[in-house]
């Protein structure tokens, strides 16, 4: 019996030997899934390939990884479950890591942030909205943000404001917005820029970085950034790598490029080419 047993054992430490081999992986090429719409972030141009801050940043991460890395294009609304699901190794695409997305996935230190802001058209009456190029941060300085979120409210009363669906933005304005405007909710981004142009929303809410982008595209003359910026606190660290929880090494590996790309000035560098500014998070 104690023969049998002591087989047993070894059967079953073999079994997970095996396993532990089985699931182990050679990251010599991952996959990152992208929306490929997000400018400055991450854009499609018109021959199919992609561009943007970081598509750049990516390449330079791989290098210094020494992986080749592939891109997989994913639509926003399903680029979490297609990472469960496997069919890319990490999500690169202006995702914030907030705390109810990393109840399902897992982040790397963040890379970037540019903050949440609001876009009107130039001639709208919410043009001069109060606190404009002020930042307020909702982790460190909740009471201070909540007051300024007081204040501009009014003046969003009755309005229809548009945002991303599933977005950090979209959860800020159902949280702080739902009750004086209309929160509409669009797959992507640039669905909202044109609704904002002809009129049918009177606000859109996105990252600062892709606001300054987008008035400055074709079609899109008359819009401009306005109010406050916010971060931190439910908006999330900062965008950052989402990975299944259990690559553990391949967020080590992320984690540890990062910090070279902060250090070296790479991330300043970039950030500076595509948005004007350094969206290095500290």
């Amino acid at each position: 019996m104690k023969t049998l047993m002591k087989l047993a054992a070894v059967a079953l430490t073999a079994t997970s030997l095996l396993a532990g081999v089985a699931e182990a992986k050679d990251w010599q090429t991952v996959k990152l899934g992208t929306e490929g719409a997000f400018p400055p972030w991450n854009a499609t141009k018109a021959d199919g390939t992609l561009e943007g801050f970081e598509i750049d940043l990516a390449a330079d991460l791989c290098k210094r990884m020494e992986v080749k890395c592939e891109w997989v294009v994913q639509s926003w609304d399903g680029i979490i479950p297609a990472l469960q699901a496997g069919k890319f190794d990490a999500i690169m695409s202006g995702m914030s890591a907030t705390a109810k997305r990393e109840e399902v996935i897992a982040f790397s230190d963040p890379y970037g942030s540019t903050g949440q802001t609001f876009a009107v058209l130039k001639d709208s009456d919410l043009a001069k909205l109060p606190l404009s190029g002020e930042v307020f941060a909702l982790g460190s300085k909740p009471e201070e943000s909540e007051k300024a979120i007081e204040e501009i409210k009014p003046a969003f009363k009755g309005k229809v404001i548009g945002v991303q669906s599933s977005s950090i933005a979209e959860g800020f304005l159902q949280k702080y917005f739902a009750d004086v405007a209309e929160i509409r909710e669009y797959g992507k981004t640039q669905e909202h820029d044109l609704d904002l142009m002809s009129g049918r929303v009177d606000a859109i809410m996105a990252s600062m970085a892709y606001v300054t982008t987008a008035a400055k595209e074709n079609g899109n003359e008359g819009m401009e950034p306005v109010g406050p910026r916010f971060q931190g606190g439910m908006l999330g660290k900062g965008s950052s790598m989402g990975l299944r929880k259990e690559d553990t090494d391949l967020k080590a590996m992320f984690d540890k490029a990062i910090a070279a790309a902060k250090d070296d000035g790479t991330i300043k560098s970039l950030s500076e080419k595509w948005f004007g500014f350094d969206v290095t998070v500290y």
